[in-house]
């Protein structure tokens, strides 16, 4: 098969599970099937590369265009980014969208080449209403072409049973078309490095339990619910916040500001860390690590719980979107009740109260260390079992010939 994968992530350009997912995911197809498939991704960047029968094709145009609002540009961007992807396509028999940045280029691409158009469900826009600050009005027009992509797909990639619901329910995509395949795990690269020197680098002592969080500062990763959990927090731990790259100023603004109020009144330590680290670092904070902890809002799968897990750190976790297929309350960690607001919104119905369940979760879990430890190891465990980038490459490719096979 050719194979094409449309990404706006790719390394060293990842800040999300989508470029994650992207990043092995192409890797285990082009070794599959002792590299019998050419595997192409075009992304956006300045990419070039070749690996055998996987190449990297960045897509960056120098033209700009005027915005109505200043929130617009990233759309039309992303827009014009698409147009070159369509271009510099060679002859795929697979097309495969990553998240609405891409959505565009596998719509033209589909009829185009007649190709056969996949996505991979990473997020959908209708649960993300908070997008408005970041893209404006641009919004509307987001949520328009994930609409129309998923109407025209031939196939659709579910990382979760909870997402397959979702597309279903919002875009109303036959069953038949929809596959769930779950998100994966490198357990070779993610697994225990202690490494306290490391973590000393970082002004955080390996000899304290550590609470950490990992990921962006956007109100679906549910950070500042977590902040405002720490005052509830029992003292004898520290709380590592690593978490940078702001969704938009005036979100920065408000977590510095619940950092400073949380530093004021908690009984803990708070080291936050801003700054993006490398994998190594942040493979040596879930290492360290007593409790991992994952309160997002709205989360289709959850790549960074696996990451946890893998490193055998047991996870504390809203009980939303994909986390549930991925933690086993009692086994590898816990999970707390997450009641939206009515209206659409994913904010938690009572933000306290969500709080102050995090807080209680993270306390029951320090104050039992051999728990933590019995934990952490079924953690790995069950990562092993079920999470394999490899294993997940055999049943996309599966489903790519399921849907080339309908074609013929």
């Amino acid at each position: 098969m050719r194979i094409a994968l449309f990404t706006n992530e790719y390394p060293p350009n990842v800040y999300g599970g989508a470029g994650v997912h992207v990043e092995y995911l192409s890797r285990e197809l082009a070794r599959a099937d002792g590299g019998d498939h050419r595997v192409d991704v075009l992304c956006f960047g300045d990419q070039h590369e070749a690996h055998g029968n996987l190449r990297v094709h960045g897509v960056a145009p120098a033209l700009r265009f005027p915005a109505q609002d200043p929130r617009h540009a990233r759309l039309l961007d992303a827009l014009l980014r698409d147009l070159a992807m369509v271009g510099a396509v060679e002859a795929p028999d697979i097309v495969h969208c990553h998240t609405w940045y891409s959505h565009l280029a596998g719509c033209l691409a589909r009829p185009l080449t007649n190709a056969r158009l996949v996505l991979t469900t990473h997020s959908l826009e209708p649960h993300r209403p908070w997008k408005v600050e970041q893209l404006g009005t641009a919004y509307h027009a987001t949520a328009w072409i994930e609409r129309t992509a998923y109407q025209n797909a031939d196939g659709v990639i579910a990382v979760s049973k909870a997402m397959k619901d979702d597309v279903q329910t919002l875009y109303g995509v036959p069953a038949e078309r929809v596959r769930v395949i779950h998100n994966g795990i490198d357990p070779e690269e993610y697994r225990p490095r202690p490494a306290p020197t490391t973590l000393r680098g970082l002004s955080v002592d390996p000899e304290i339990p550590i609470v950490l969080f990992v990921g962006r500062i956007t109100r679906q990763k549910g950070i500042l619910h977590l902040v405002r959990a720490i005052p509830y927090l029992e003292p004898g731990v520290q709380v590592v916040l690593c978490a940078g790259a702001p969704d938009t100023p005036e979100i920065g603004a408000e977590m510095t500001a619940l950092v400073r109020e949380a530093k004021r009144v908690a009984r803990v330590e708070i080291i936050w860390l801003p700054e993006m680290l490398p994998k190594e670092d942040v493979i040596s904070l879930y290492t360290h690590a007593a409790v991992f902890v994952c309160p997002s809002v709205y989360e289709p799968f959850g790549i960074i719980n696996l990451e946890a897990m893998a490193c055998e750190t047991p996870v504390v976790a809203s009980a939303v979107g994909g986390i549930p297929e991925i933690v086993v309350p009692g086994e590898t960690g816990l999970l707390v009740p997450f009641e939206a607001e009515s209206g659409g919104s994913a904010e938690p119905r009572n933000a306290d109260e969500f709080s102050r369940a995090l807080a209680a979760a993270v306390n029951e879990l320090i104050g039992a260390p051999d728990r933590r430890a019995a934990m952490g190891r079924a953690a790995r465990a069950r990562v092993l079992a079920h999470f394999s980038w490899r294993q997940i490459a055999e049943l996309t490719l599966d489903f790519y010939r399921e849907l080339l096979g309908a074609r013929a």
